[in-house]
């Protein structure tokens, strides 16, 4: 078994909160100074442990284990959101390199090695999940050329900082044999429910679309309300008929969000002429995505159909879901019950590294509680000893893994 030491891991976790240190949280957005620094610091930390460490040209920390041919890789991201919190993808980065430093020296089941990886970009500052998307060679050189931050600067000026790093790293099918990744729940589910380890079913699939009202501006004062082409009002009662009807057609997990609505010339006195609304809707289960996304298409329809306004649908953003590979979770279930930590089964509602890489070999997550459910925050933060447990689970799922690979 596994032994990882909880106060070796809490002070790597502490170290590297000290990059793009910001009050309780941690400021360290993909490819600026702090986060090319807390990468070069975690070579230094892995190469320390015996594994073949380098960053790439990419941003990619990669620590490779030399004496293994075949082996688990752990991993997750260290880049935040801006004022973000300390834990997020640093979680799972830290206890790959604990869990592959406890290891070292170990006899594990097969002679199965582990190598741990820190992708760059998770957050999408230039380039959602970049990092696994280049390890798993699934960037072209548009995608990389035409990638901006929301300020409006170059991904292509932001690689220069890595430029003369190794050739981006690349998945080995023949060597990697698994990949898992520990997170923070980001959700409040596993605290409310008093469980200390989430087992990951699944990452969310995601559509969003675009909806625009088209109707006439008239004089607010004066147009009677029957007479008038309201583009406001047309978009709030579909918004109603969504947050009504949507959840007969869900699962018990679907989730639905209207994150904008614009309307123009968005003046009181005015009556709107035109209105823009954003709707996405997540879930594990295809079938139930399209069927959401077949009901707010009729919905529109009839709607437009009815009049006085004219109303259209675009899809913006589609992601298929991804399901984590069953044995894994049921490794990291098993090995929780070994350890004595309860541990609940749900889906991810948030993207993670994991989503890349498990549409090519098996994949596993696991979660531990958010406190508060906060994320994304510099209130972000988890309980020590949940920490430590979710490490001591994640390591002892790793050579269940590995036997069951041998």
């Amino acid at each position: 078994m596994i032994e990882i030491d909880g106060d070796r891991l809490l002070r790597d976790l502490r170290a590297l909160a000290t990059f793009g240190k910001a009050g309780t949280g941690v400021d360290r957005v993909a490819l600026s100074v702090p986060d090319i620094e807390a990468r070069r610091w975690l070579v230094g930390r892995l190469s320390e442990i015996g594994l073949r460490a380098g960053l790439d040209q990419i941003g990619n920390v990669y620590g490779r284990d030399p004496q293994a041919s075949r082996t688990i890789l752990i991993g997750s991201h260290t880049d935040t959101v801006p004022m973000g919190g300390w834990l997020d993808g640093a979680l799972g980065v830290i206890y790959g390199l604990e869990i592959a430093r406890a290891a070292r020296g170990t006899n594990l089941p097969g002679g199965i090695g582990i190598d741990v990886i820190s992708f760059e970009d998770e957050e999408g500052t230039y380039l959602p999940l970049l990092g696994s998307r280049s390890f798993c060679n699934d960037l072209t050189a548009d995608d990389v050329a035409n990638a901006r931050s929301r300020s409006g600067a170059a991904l292509t000026a932001a690689l220069s900082s890595v430029a003369r790093e190794q050739a981006p790293f690349r998945l080995d099918q023949a060597r990697h044999l698994a990949y898992v990744e520990a997170h923070i729940e980001q959700g409040p589910r596993l605290e409310a429910a008093d469980i200390g380890i989430g087992v990951v079913t699944g990452l969310v699939g995601i559509r969003r679309f675009r909806i625009v009202a088209h109707g006439q501006a008239d004089h607010a004062g004066t147009t009677p309300m029957s007479m008038r082409k309201d583009s406001g009002a047309t978009l709030i009662a579909l918004a109603h008929r969504i947050g009504s009807d949507f959840a007969p057609l869900g699962g018990p997990d679907t989730v639905w969000n209207i994150g904008n609505i614009v309307l123009k010339p968005g003046v009181a006195n005015v009556v709107p002429s035109e209105g823009e609304m954003t709707l996405e809707v997540r879930d594990t289960d295809t079938t139930i995505l399209d069927r959401l996304e077949q009901a707010v298409n009729d919905w529109v329809d009839t709607a437009s159909k009815a009049g006085p306004v004219r109303l259209t649908i675009e899809p913006t953003t589609r992601i298929p879901p991804t399901l984590m590979s069953r044995k894994l979770a049921d490794a990291m279930a098993a090995a929780a019950m070994e350890i004595g930590d309860p541990s609940m089964v749900l889906p991810s509602g948030a993207g993670h590294d994991a989503m890349v890489l498990g549409r090519i070999i098996p994949a596993g997550m696991l979660f531990v509680p958010s406190i508060g459910g906060r994320s994304h925050d510099v209130t972000e933060n988890t309980a020590d000893a949940d920490i430590v447990a979710g490490c001591r689970v994640l390591a002892a799922a790793v050579g269940r893994i590995m036997s069951t690979l041998a």
